[in-house]
């Protein structure tokens, strides 16, 4: 396929439709904007050659001005110097001149024409360009997007598994029975010696002070 036909392709091409078909949009619009840039690189190519070709058929042009020029000089000399032979080969190289700057101007024209089509078509290839970048870059946040809600929606599902419930309650159960057996570790134990005459003072202390509250009582009466 030429330049002009992938081109042509490029810019008439539907990228929303494309990816649609696509099997792998991403890997599909990566081999688009790949394609549209070589494509650029080459339109670039051809049309800095057609400018510098242009300059050629410019300089050539006006050369061949100045040469009929040069011989027009000529012609008019010879006939002020009655040789009219001369003046007739002058004039022959002149219309020969003529011709030559005629053919280089209509060359120039043509390759003006083609350079304003290069450079039309190199404006609306980066603006695809521009466009499927763009369309790249929302491409891959969606993609992103949906990777991470997919996986999100995977350790939801996992959450909600009936072995890892179990397992999680079973983790309960096996707290709850610690904790129990902690509770458990002074329960029925036996006071020590010294733990019993401790709570003998304590409880003549409180005799103590019993007997004298009721000593204030009947004091009082």
């Amino acid at each position: 396929m030429g330049i002009f036909s992938r081109l042509r392709d490029i810019i008439s091409s539907n990228i929303n439709a494309m990816l649609e078909k696509a099997e792998d949009p991403e890997k599909m619009l990566r081999l688009m904007i790949q394609e549209m840039e070589d494509t650029l690189i080459e339109i670039k190519a051809q049309c800095a050659s057609a400018m510098a070709q242009g300059k050629t058929f410019e300089r050539q042009s006006e050369e061949a001005r100045r040469r009929v020029e040069e011989w027009d000089g000529k012609a008019r000399l010879a006939v002020e110097k009655g040789r009219d032979d001369l003046a007739r080969e002058a004039l022959l190289e002149k219309r020969r001149h003529q011709e030559r700057a005629d053919l280089l101007q209509g060359q120039k024209s043509e390759c003006e024409g083609l350079i304003n089509q290069y450079q039309s078509d190199i404006i609306q290839l980066e603006e695809k360009i521009a466009s499927a970048r763009e369309k790249q870059k929302i491409l891959v946040q969606r993609h992103a997007h949906a990777t991470y809600k997919k996986r999100a929606q995977e350790n939801i599902r996992k959450a909600e598994n009936t072995e890892a419930l179990a397992r999680f309650e079973g983790f309960e159960r096996r707290v709850d029975r610690m904790e129990a057996e902690a509770d458990l570790v002074n329960f029925g134990r036996k006071t020590s010696l010294d733990e019993e005459f401790e709570k003998l003072a304590g409880d003549e202390e409180l005799e103590k002070e019993l007997e004298a509250l009721r000593k204030e009582v009947k004091g009082a009466e």
